[in-house]
């Protein structure tokens, strides 16, 4: 019932943000009709399993032959979606002018008429002209052929320009409408029956991906022939979205249903009008012009790959050009980079934009592949374009950003100085607070509708704050602790968290609340205020909502590790005390908030190390308690087929805590299980934006200025779930996948810190915006992710060689060092050895390592005031690893202890 109402209530959010009419919304919770079969044509195509509508010619169903039962295209919904202004894969989208004339548009789905059957034969399963469903008085004729090339099925369209003048071409778009509707599916049909698509927009090497939520069995590639590149991918909006545009879709977009988009082969007609206030896109808008009498050919082909981790060797059997960039596409100013390149044609030119961005140069061979060494200069998006022998041109999107350290320290002050909310008389209880910060308006949010954003709880609320505190875990600063012990101790405990009594350590849903008669000047534009987001002060005060409580255990916990390995930084308690709050904030979770604790948590995996601080501290009976309270949790999820549900239908948010619980309570299965359905929507593709962004399509309406439904780039998901991956790939370091997508979700999350150090829910991936959300949001969710698993990963890769994710790598005399500069200095993995070096306090300069012995030699930096000594632990994490004993400190408390001096400490692990 809880469920349902939360369902309820994110479609009226979404109805009141979007505009739609009550009557409206209430026409969606009428039953069903019963809609009459559609007829339907049978082919086999290559691994393929086709059915092509007999009225359309549209495709129906794309099954893989072994595998009826499944569809990467919405078949059980053709018959409701048949009619007009639903789109399907066979459509088209054209936007036309004559010289110096208006743009006019033509969509063969917005109003269908009967098309014109044409011969088939041969490799040709069924052609089509349709020049009748584009539109009264298109100036231009349009023929569609389904063929089978080679076993490949290929969409093939022929558009001519049957006018006396010359006809400009500024947008052609293909629909690609694939099986990610979640809509009226329990979790296990989701995951069995639902697919989601990701796109590298990359121009001619450009592709989209479509992948089962479950992250098993087969993977379906749309690659593009000859003149048919991915400039961009556009969203095919709802009717009512798109005022004055016909290229849409009547599908119901919503937390449960992201919606469809084309393939844009042009996009300067766009450029024009709907994405004129945008910012860069992926690739420059370009448009085509015929003349009279003159056609052009599109094309492209859907190809089977055996799995996801298959993707880029099926491109390449595809003779598709393919790009890898390690560590990634997001490069520090302060580290080296390289893209690898294999193509069937040789590279002709290489080009950067902005000009000087990105510097790539040769640098040999590996296996096959061109080796670019990337070098990056200032700081933002940049693009790098390869253009090959035969004409084929490539792009790959770059972010630089600073320096890691400097990115850290500019988060740290801007969220302690900006976004420092102190002595307002705030009747709400809110000072001192850190809240959300509006980087348009360039002020704090204390007021808004969605009262948990102003109000310091929920994930729009709490993220500031939590990414303030996050910061201090391994970049503790003096000032800046202070602050975040103030908020704790006077604004959290006793206003935002109960702090004694029967419900002692339970976390409310916010501060801020909505009571006109109580404050009558606050609340402007009162129509504003009249949905379920403005909670009155009872709704805020309800301590139910389980999310709430991680954001508080964080607060405890980072307080604790810095006073416990930091002395005389934290002096408002002892480290006691804040552990002690920490597991009281855990029991009154289970105690007060129940039913939400039944689902993973997104930065859950914070209770994990609550716990194993409890055992190293040697309360037994609090960890006693702690353990037994989890692993209730743990029992549930062991029992379920995909143990990650959610309040909604589907979300990318429980997998983190679940896989580790599931990994601290040995139950494996699960955890591989949790671990391949992130591989499902969390791909690596050649691009900054989607490489390791996990999906994330709905927040924006409970975190964003802007709120709407819309692919978000590197939203919390992408470092959240990029936690599991990198622990999935230190016990199998052979799978350089998991750390690909991992490092790539890592690193995304630092894009949305500016050079200010504001920080952004996520960046809005439509090209009508290709901007950052102004609002802070929720991405301290998102930091916590990248704090909480920043590290650098040294690996020998099979194809590539020495690789560095995070650090510096150079070879000398039988050993490879590797200067860290990911953002905390304080983790470090050596693949070969298996080794998992983590320090609590110090930090490490630099690392060697030599193959030929397994020994590792860490230079530590010197003691700092606050930082005397270091806390050192080392664990084997793969299967038959050599243990590792360092060379000096005293082991207490689980780990090595060892002082530091003026000058570097040098540590030595030697193999046992």
């Amino acid at each position: 019932m809880i469920r349902t109402r939360r369902l309820a209530r994110a479609a009226l959010v979404l109805a009141v943000l979007s505009g739609a009419s009550m009557p409206a919304l209430m026409a969606q919770e009428q039953p069903k009709p019963v809609y009459a079969p559609i007829s339907t044509s049978e082919h086999r195509v290559g691994a393929f399993h086709v059915a092509l509508r007999t009225d359309t010619q549209t495709l129906a169903r794309l099954s893989p032959t072994g595998e009826p039962a499944f569809s990467f295209v919405p078949t059980a919904r053709e018959p409701e979606r048949a009619g007009d202004g639903y789109n399907h894969v066979g459509d088209l989208n054209l936007r036309v002018r004559n010289p110096g004339g208006e743009w006019r548009d033509f969509a063969s789905a917005h109003a269908r008429r009967p098309i014109r059957v044409l011969p088939a034969g041969g490799a040709t399963i069924a052609a089509a002209d349709i020049t009748a469903s584009m539109g009264e008085g298109a100036p231009f004729k349009v023929e569609r052929r389904w063929v089978n090339e080679a076993g490949r099925l290929a969409l093939r369209f022929r558009i001519t320009n049957s006018s006396s003048h010359s006809l400009e071409i500024g947008a052609l778009g293909m629909p690609m409408v694939f099986d990610n509707v979640i809509t009226d599916r329990t979790l296990d049909q989701a995951h069995a029956e639902a697919s989601f698509v990701d796109p590298y927009i990359g121009r001619d090497a450009g592709y989209l991906q479509v992948t089962r939520l479950n992250g098993k069995g087969s993977a379906l590639l749309v690659l593009p022939e000859k003149g048919t590149p991915l400039e961009a991918y556009a969203p095919l909006k709802n009717p009512r979205e798109a005022v004055g545009s016909i290229f849409t879709d009547k599908s119901q977009r919503g937390q449960t249903s992201e919606g469809f988009y084309d393939w844009t082969v042009h996009s300067a007609g766009y450029a024009d009008r709907e994405w004129k206030n945008a910012g860069e896109q992926w690739n420059a808008p370009t448009s085509r012009t015929l003349a009279p009498g003159e056609a052009l050919e599109i094309g492209l082909q859907l190809v089977q790959a055996p799995s996801i981790r298959t993707i880029e060797s099926t491109l390449i059997a595809n003779r598709r050009p393919v790009a890898i960039g390690l560590p990634g596409y997001v490069v520090p100013t302060d580290q080296t980079a390289s893209l690898f390149v294999r193509a069937p044609s040789p590279i002709a030119r290489i080009e950067s934009y902005p000009a000087g961005a990105i510097e790539a140069t040769r640098a040999g061979t590996a296996k096959g592949w061109t080796k670019l060494a990337i070098r990056t200069r200032g700081w933002g998006q940049a693009r790098l374009s390869i253009t090959y022998a035969d004409g084929q041109v490539q792009t790959v999107s770059y972010f630089i950003t600073k320096p890691l350290d400097q990115a850290m320290a500019d988060l740290g002050r801007f969220s302690t100085t900006s976004q420092w909310y102190e002595g307002k008389g705030d009747p709400f209880g809110r000072s001192p607070a850190i809240l959300t910060y509006d980087n348009e308006a360039k002020k704090i949010v204390d007021v808004e509708p969605r009262v948990w954003i102003a109000g310091m709880s929920d994930e729009g609320g709490g993220g500031s704050w939590v990414a303030a505190t996050m910061k201090q875990l391994d970049n503790p600063d003096p000032a800046e602790v202070a602050k975040i012990e103030r908020l704790v101790d006077e604004t959290v405990v006793g206003n935002l968290q109960v702090a004694e009594g029967a419900q002692a350590g339970a976390v409310k849903k916010s501060l801020f609340y909505y009571d006109p008669a109580k404050f009558p000047n606050l609340y402007a534009d009162p129509d504003k205020w009249k949905s379920w987001t403005s909670w009155k002060e009872k709704d805020a005060g309800d301590l139910g909502r389980a999310y709430n409580y991680p954001h508080v255990a964080i607060g405890h916990w980072v307080l604790y590790r810095t006073a416990r390995n930091h002395p005389g930084l934290v002096t408002r308690h002892d480290w006691r005390w804040y552990l002690d709050h920490a597991h009281a904030t855990v029991v009154a979770m289970m105690r007060d908030a129940p039913y939400y604790a039944e689902f993973g948590l997104m930065e859950g995996d914070v209770f994990v190390d609550i716990l194993k601080d409890l055992k190293r501290e040697g309360l037994t009976d609090q960890a006693a308690e702690m353990e037994r309270l989890m692993k209730k949790r743990a029992e549930h999820w062991r029992s379920l087929r995909y143990p990650f549900g959610s309040e909604m239908p589907w979300d990318s948010t429980g997998q983190p805590e679940v896989y580790a619980w599931m990994r601290y309570f040995g139950y494996q299965p699960q955890a591989d299980v949790t671990r391949e359905v992130i591989l499902g929507y969390d791909p690596t593709i050649p691009s900054w934006g989607y490489n390791g962004n996990a999906r994330r399509y709905w927040d924006f309406l409970y975190g964003g200025k802007y709120p709407r439904i819309e692919r978000q780039i590197h939203h919390y998901g992408s470092t959240l779930n990029a936690v599991p991956l990198f622990d999935a790939y230190r016990q199998n370091p052979a799978d350089t996948h998991l750390l690909r997508v991992a490092y790539g979700g890592l690193m995304g999350g630092i894009t949305n810190i500016d050079q200010t150090g504001f920080s952004s829910a996520a960046f809005h991936a439509w090209p009508d915006m290709m901007k950052w959300d102004p609002y802070s949001g929720d991405y301290g969710m998102g930091f916590f992710g990248h704090a909480y698993a920043a590290a650098t990963y040294l690996v020998n890769d099979a194809t590539f060689g020495w690789v560095g994710y995070g650090g510096n790598v150079s070879q000398a005399r039988g050993s490879i060092r590797i200067e860290p500069k990911d953002g905390a200095r304080a983790r470090l993995f050596v693949a070969p050895a298996g080794a998992w070096i983590t320090l609590e306090a110090g930090k490490i300069a630099s690392a060697s390592y030599a193959p030929a012995t397994g020994r590792i030699t860490l230079t530590l930096d010197p003691a700092s005031t606050a930082t005397p000594a270091a806390r050192l632990f080392v664990e084997t994490t793969t299967a038959g690893g050599r243990k590792l004993a360092p060379s000096t400190g005293t082991f207490e408390r689980g780990g090595y202890t060892i002082a530091l001096g003026a000058a570097p400490t040098s540590v030595t692990l030697t193999p046992r």
